[in-house]
């Protein structure tokens, strides 16, 4: 039976793709907001795709269907980017256009199917990207190494879509390893794989974000704001993440609030994050899980990008005897991850009586795990 991608591929355009790809959703261990600031990130790829089936189509035209729904996109990407997810992909034809890894003519169709939920704090948006730059640099020829294929659909995002997100969503999707987390230093693209033994529970609260707009440009506004005003005391100063955590007490007098708050949530995670994968590479959960817990904390009191349903979750997972907890993916709703060793059905169970009565509905909890990046898969 045909992969539903290729199906709705067929369905579609009534012709066989020539070539498809899939990337993965993700979860961020610990590291919050570092990534456009210049520090690490540890995320773990999870088992939800988004997959990509593509052909050629006429010169300079896209064509994108989606099975979540809605007409079939046709535009002249080069002139005009679409609303919608159809931006994303029309994004990546104009990066792989610039990295000459696009088919003759620069034609594409393009027939998207996903499990990864989308505004759920899993990087839908990378996970599309990554997987229609793998299918139609495929489509083309194209020798693309992972490092490239994650900095053309990063490019599409930030450039084209004009989301102001850092690298660790297209890094992750494109080069995820099964069992390891990727300790990512976003400021030099320095990565290390770190062996991930821990058992995650991923719940997902049902509230739906967007970061198109809003918050998000919001907090990196605040962020460079900072930087500028720290870079009186230290002119060398590139990144908020670079700014020494033993200077802490200096930066808070330098920065009035609510920058302060920003800066200080940035320099402290940056810490946690370096010493979670110290930790995860020993083998030692129980103390990473316990700057987990730091780490949604500094999210909801200073970066202030939480949301009830997430502090329900948290907090719940805590008094059941979880390892560790805290919210995924940015935050302002989407999903939690909780870190449990023994007593998983107590604390599956307490999560979700926590969030009954406060909601009134239950959330949706799952088992996750450390999973594969982008591949090219079969179009027949």
């Amino acid at each position: 039976m045909p992969h539903p991608a290729i199906a709705l591929f067929h369905e579609t355009f009534g012709t066989a793709p020539r070539a498809a790809a899939s990337a993965p959703g993700r979860v961020n261990l610990i590291g919050e907001h570092t990534d456009y600031n210049g520090g690490p990130v540890l995320p773990i790829a999870i088992a939800v795709r988004t997959t990509a089936a593509v052909g050629p189509a006429d010169a300079g035209v896209l064509e994108a269907v989606s099975s979540n729904g809605g007409s079939v996109v046709r535009v002249r990407w080069r002139e005009e980017l679409p609303a919608g997810w159809g931006a994303y992909v029309a994004g990546v034809l104009r990066e792989l256009w610039a990295a000459e890894a696009l088919p003759a003519g620069g034609g594409a169709r393009v027939a998207l199917t996903s499990d990864v939920p989308v505004g759920a704090g899993l990087a839908s948006s990378a996970a599309l990207t990554v997987s229609v730059a793998k299918a139609i640099a495929e489509l083309a020829g194209a020798k693309l190494t992972g490092r490239q294929v994650a900095g053309v659909a990063f490019r599409a995002e930030q450039d084209h879509v004009r989301v102001r997100c850092g690298v660790m969503d297209q890094t992750i999707a494109a080069l995820a390893k099964p069992g390891h987390a990727l300790l990512l230093e976003c400021a030099s693209l320095d990565m290390r794989q770190i062996p991930f033994r821990g058992r995650l529970l991923l719940v997902d609260t049902g509230v739906r974000h967007d970061l198109s707009h809003g918050a998000l440009n919001e907090r990196r506004a605040e962020c460079e704001a900072a930087v500028k005003r720290l870079q009186h005391e230290l002119p060398e100063l590139v990144s908020l993440a670079s700014w020494p955590a033993e200077w802490l007490a200096r930066l808070k007098r330098a920065l009035k609030e609510p920058v302060r708050a920003r800066a200080v949530h940035v320099v402290g995670e940056t810490a946690r994050t370096r010493f979670g994968a110290q930790l995860l590479s020993q083998g030692k959960l129980k103390p990473f899980g316990v700057l987990m817990f730091e780490s949604h904390e500094s999210c909801r009191r200073l970066y202030e990008c939480s949301a009830p349903e997430l502090d329900t979750v948290v907090h719940a997972a805590k008094r059941a005897g979880a390892l560790g907890a805290r919210l995924t993916g940015a935050g302002w709703g989407g999903a939690a991850i909780v870190l449990v060793g023994k007593g998983e059905k107590k604390i599956v169970a307490a999560i979700t009586r926590a969030f009954v009565k406060a909601y009134g509905r239950e959330p949706a909890i799952s088992a996750v795990q450390a999973s594969a990046g982008a591949r090219v898969e079969k179009a027949r």
